[in-house]
């Protein structure tokens, strides 16, 4: 298979990635990485010397790509599949970047500070940070709330790669700001995003590490897993760090 890609399931940027992957029906082979571990640490480096996931690697081309946004554009470019993550037409694909960087960057990154003050060391906690960061976070998803109030998806009437980039930001957004009661529009767009076999099957990937989250009790609670075997794409459980 020309296509590995360097993830870990409960990584929100991972599974913007692995959403992309499915909804475009394209192949690749799953490897999952521990960076707590060491030794998996030091064969990422060997791959990305950053050490950061999600990274993809094409052996058929011999590039190593990084970043979820620019795998994206890379699989859209060489490996596209049925379904056209960014669009054609110039005008509908900047408005697709656009809201992925937003999404990104205004969500997913402001979320992420919330949960990464919960999980350091009670003496290490950033109380002003977490409230500056709980603050650009509604300011962000009033925002959102906005424009899905007239559109069903992320960027507009399809489903694009700016909504890969939206679930995983908004489930775990939810999870430590529960969203129906502020921003009911958000809330049944995440909805329809659950219900998106792509996204429900990475999330289903996803739920054996949500343990690890540390969500409000008020969140919602895990998706159901589907009856499988295994988690699709992923190896046996037995070969899971």
């Amino acid at each position: 298979m020309s296509l590995t890609l360097y993830m870990h399931p409960l990584s929100s940027y991972c599974l913007k990635v692995i959403i992309a992957l499915y909804e475009s029906g394209v192949a690749f082979a799953p490897r999952l990485v521990n960076l707590g571990d060491p030794a998996q640490r030091d064969a990422l480096r060997k791959i990305w010397p950053l050490c950061k996931l999600p990274v993809l690697r094409d052996e058929a081309r011999e590039q190593t790509v990084p970043e979820s946004t620019l795998i994206i554009e890379y699989l859209a470019r060489h490996h596209p599949g049925p379904v056209p993550l960014i669009p054609e037409d110039p005008e509908l694909a900047f408005k697709v970047r656009l809201t992925d960087r937003f999404y990104d960057l205004y969500v997913n990154d402001t979320m992420s500070k919330v949960v990464t003050d919960r999980l350091r060391p009670s003496g290490g906690r950033d109380t002003i940070g977490v409230e500056t960061a709980r603050g650009q976070l509604r300011t962000g998803l009033q925002a959102v709330e906005e424009a899905l109030a007239a559109q069903p998806w992320a960027a507009g009437e399809v489903f694009s790669m700016a909504d890969c980039a939206a679930a995983p930001a908004l489930f775990y957004s939810d999870r430590i700001m529960p969203l129906a009661s502020e921003f009911p529009h958000v809330r049944a767009y995440l909805e329809r995003l659950m219900q998106r076999p792509s996204c429900a099957r990475a999330f289903a990937e996803a739920l054996p590490y949500l343990y690890l989250f540390p969500a409000d009790e008020a969140a919602a609670p895990a998706p159901r897993r589907p009856a499988l075997d295994r988690p699709p794409g992923l190896a046996a459980r037995g070969d899971l760090p």
